[in-house]
């Protein structure tokens, strides 16, 4: 399952950053985004989760869909308290 399907069912959507990632860690390996900004606002070194930053001039599945074989790789490599970016 994926965790932005999981968020409003777990009643997540209030939640900042932080405390989003230190929920997710617990229930997920990998933490996928499109903002840019998370690495640099947040520690990820102190989450044990793998945190993969999306590269891409919008958040339109038209321009998703082109990474989806990067991010397939990015998953099998991605480690625990760092971010992987993928993408232009």
């Amino acid at each position: 399952m994926l965790l932005d399907e999981c968020v409003p069912d777990a009643g997540w959507t209030a939640l900042k950053n932080g405390e989003l990632l230190a929920r997710a860690e617990h229930e997920f390996e990998a933490f996928v985004t499109v903002d840019r900004n998370l690495p640099f606002q947040q520690d990820l070194s102190r989450f044990s989760i793998a945190v993969i930053v999306l590269r891409v001039p919008s958040n339109r599945i038209t321009d998703l869909r082109n990474l989806v074989p990067q991010l397939l790789t990015a998953l099998s490599v991605a480690k625990r308290g760092e971010v992987t970016w993928v993408g232009i």
